[in-house]
């Protein structure tokens, strides 16, 4: 600890007066997916979203339905006051198709999707699709494992 560590130390132990500092938000984007059609639609959410506290900057995509949010804010506080101008929003569900191992399974396709984009998908969750295997029952009935082969030639 050098000189300066040491005097803000010795100055935040003298100033403390039994209250906690509060912790400081960190700087994020969040990406919503927001339905609008217009440009009175736009100004709606972009004005909306710019009166939250600690917002630094609002991007809207119009042709993608995207909104980036930038600031000191919290997720789920960005989406409730999006939703609290009656769009319909939600946080942006795509990725790029390249990130996702199976970009065409039926979990992760999705026709709305902006171009180049899937629906995000965990990796780690079973699909609902099985596998079956197909035995052509010709094989299996000359085969040497079964032991009624012999009757049938």
């Amino acid at each position: 600890m050098g000189v300066s560590g040491t005097l803000e130390y010795l100055s935040d132990l003298m100033s403390s007066t039994g209250h906690k500092h509060k912790k400081r938000k960190q700087l994020q984007t969040v990406e919503l997916k927001v339905r609008m059609d217009c440009d009175g639609c736009e100004l709606k959410v972009k004005k909306a979203l710019s009166s939250l506290n600690g917002v630094k900057s609002v991007n809207i995509n119009r042709k993608q339905q995207k909104v980036t949010v930038t600031g000191y804010v919290e997720a789920n506080k960005v989406l409730k006051k999006a939703k609290s101008t009656g769009k319909k929003a939600e946080i942006w569900p795509y990725v790029p198709y390249n990130l996702v191992a199976q970009p065409y399974a039926v979990t992760a396709y999705d026709k709305k999707a902006p171009p180049g984009y899937v629906r995000k998908v965990d990796n780690n969750v079973s699909s609902t699709a099985t596998v079956t295997r197909y035995e052509d029952p010709y094989i299996t009935m000359f085969s040497d494992e079964n032991p009624n082969a012999c009757s049938v030639m």
